[in-house]
């Protein structure tokens, strides 16, 4: 069965795919090229942050070397309809990744230091202090070299329905809410909070993807092309 058919078959049994189920197959492998183009390698240690039905995980996994790929995904239901349906047993066998159902971005559970984070349409709906747990897991638990790719809205003081979010849940489904919603941040805001931690932020010249712009964050100043 082909992705796009699995993504439907999904929804209609009532699992969120973790967005549109016509874009499931073209934003999984559009995570999978850009962590490539910005330097993923088959033995780079990755961390699926919110991985879901395993969108990206289903093209991570059969890149990487056995038992580099983590997923932590605290929707239980979610997951393991993407272990079941979208990675399948055989290539769960054979590749041995990892995964944990913490919901508080606990970077640090998997006991290992990671070349690659991945979290898309996660900072779209996390307030900002679960960016800053995030950004202090990828401090802490990420090699030298490591980098850090993210998706966010940006804030904009001239739309209402773009305002920087000042609240302090989470918005948009999850474990505990069915209820689909998103946030908005002002990019000075994340680079300010990186900065504090001695990480360094750019935007990517990738087009947005629903609305999504690209984050790379890095412990080392790395010049690419960005968003004026």
């Amino acid at each position: 069965m082909r992705l796009a058919e699995i993504a439907d078959k999904l929804e209609r049994d009532g699992i969120f795919t973790g967005g549109p189920p016509q874009l499931f197959e073209s934003a999984g492998r559009l995570q999978l090229s850009t962590l490539v183009r910005e330097g993923l390698l088959p033995s780079s240690r990755v961390l699926d942050v919110g991985c879901g039905c395993l969108r990206a995980g289903y093209w991570l996994v059969r890149l990487l070397d056995p038992e580099c790929y983590f997923g932590i995904e605290p929707n239980s239901l979610m997951l393991q309809a993407g272990l079941d349906h979208v990675l399948g047993p055989e290539l769960r066998t054979a590749k041995r990744p990892l995964f944990d159902g913490n919901d508080k971005f606990d970077f640090s559970v998997f006991g290992v230091e990671f070349d690659a984070v991945l979290a898309r349409s996660i900072w779209t709906h996390a307030p900002k202090s679960q960016i800053q747990i995030m950004l202090d897991g990828f401090a802490e638990n990420s090699t030298p070299d490591a980098f850090f790719l993210t998706s966010y809205y940006p804030a904009s003081w001239l739309s209402r329905g773009a305002a920087d979010y000042s609240g302090t849940r989470w918005v948009g489904r999850s474990h505990t809410s069915a209820q689909p919603g998103q946030v908005y941040h002002k990019r000075r805001w994340i680079e300010n909070e990186c900065r504090s931690r001695g990480l360094f932020v750019q935007q990517l010249s990738d087009p947005p993807l629903n609305g999504q712009y690209w984050l790379k964050i890095t412990k080392r100043n790395q010049p690419t092309e960005l968003i004026a």
